[in-house]
């Protein structure tokens, strides 16, 4: 910091001591001098105001200016008739090239995204369906399921990881906590995974919004840029992406969606792993993270046991299911009955359990 300010002081003194030495503009040496330093103050703005461009915005605004400039000289050329000494004329002549490299800059820096080579290289492409674009956050990548959802085919269109989205992974990576390292790599591989999976189309953007500071904004604002969809797992974020209008895939949501369906009556087995909160109970859990409540089965830990399900509850912390236990054969005879078309009534009915002590059952165990 302190030698950019040696640097902007130095520019200061030269442009100033230069105007005071040639004079210009008349007025006389302190007026020159001072021109030159509010001269040099602008290009410190102009050096501040660059300081956030990306660096397809620089080249877009140098190759904007250069095309006003060019299409400038040539308006000048096609008007060499007109009476130059006319102070219109004049003032024409020279406001001209000025406005028309302005507007280059200016435009140049804005559109600066199109000189990306998929950009350059779909201008000569045939028309085709509309590119859908998937806009990446870091939770979702570290949770590394998107990459199974990929590899299964189930998404379509372009994966967008944001170039501050890499950035946040590699500041995770380089982390002093362990887990959060371990986190930041696992990320990233799993990043290099996906970007070498055949029919899975990944982009790393260099769209930035300077002027928005917090990660999820600039998420919002990219998927907007893009008319795409943002994929997270992160709660908050779909929220405040839903508030404004930008579409959400959300993993977690998925997950549920594709659990399985159990209604009463069924019958499952299970592997009872512990106790439960109330006498006599086992708790037992589904491949998905479900949560199994049997009555009967506290002798029967570490067993792999038939169940009949008597109810479902859809509590706060996810689905729980209550099941009581019943003999092997008793549940084979059910279900071959079942089988036939014949109806078969649950053990765990039979029993009439009452709906508000599984509720509390359930606030306990969850």
């Amino acid at each position: 910091m302190a030698w950019f300010l040696l640097a902007r002081g130095l520019l200061i003194l030269v442009v100033a001591w230069t105007a005071f030495a040639t004079q210009p503009v008349p007025g006389g040496p302190a007026v020159n001098a001072v021109l030159g330093a509010a001269v040099a103050a602008l290009v410190i703005l102009a050096e501040r105001a660059l300081r956030g461009v990306s660096g397809l915005g620089l080249l877009g605004g140098l190759l904007g200016a250069g095309i006003g400039l060019a299409i400038a000289v040539a308006i000048n050329a096609l008007f060499w008739w007109v009476d130059h000494g006319n102070a219109g004329v004049a003032f024409l002549h020279g406001a001209i090239p000025v406005v028309l490299i302005y507007l280059g800059l200016v435009l140049g820096v804005q559109k600066g995204e199109w000189l990306t080579p998929s950009t350059i290289i779909g201008l000569f492409r045939p028309p085709g369906p509309e590119r859908r674009y998937k806009v990446l956050d870091t939770s979702v990548i570290i949770d590394g399921r998107i990459a199974d959802v990929c590899e299964a085919g189930f998404v379509e269109g372009t994966l967008v990881v944001p170039q501050f989205v890499l950035k946040e992974l590699q500041f995770v990576a380089d982390s002093s906590d362990s887990l959060k390292r371990n986190r930041g790599r696992r990320g990233l591989d799993i990043l290099q995974k996906m970007q070498k999976m055949s029919g899975v189309d990944v982009l790393v953007s260099d769209l930035d919004f300077p002027e928005v500071r917090e990660v999820d904004l600039k998420l919002i604002e990219v998927a907007r840029h893009l008319h795409g969809q943002i994929v997270t797992n992160d709660f908050n974020l779909n929220k405040v992406a839903s508030l404004r209008g930008i579409g959400v895939l959300n993993l977690n949501e998925l997950a549920n969606a594709l659990k399985p369906v159990v209604l009463p009556g069924e019958f499952m087995k299970v592997l009872v792993l512990k106790e439960g909160k109330e006498y006599n109970q086992g708790v037992a859990y589904l491949d998905d993270g479900t949560m199994v409540v049997v009555d009967n089965a506290r002798k029967l830990i570490g067993k792999t046991i038939d169940i009949v399900v008597s109810s479902v509850l859809q509590t706060t912390a996810g689905k729980m299911i209550f099941g009581r236990h019943i003999e092997a054969g008793v549940a084979a005879q059910a279900q071959a009955s079942q089988g036939a078309g014949g109806s078969v009534g649950s053990p765990a009915g039979d029993r009439g359990d009452d709906n508000a002590r599984k509720a509390r059952s359930a606030q306990q165990q969850s």
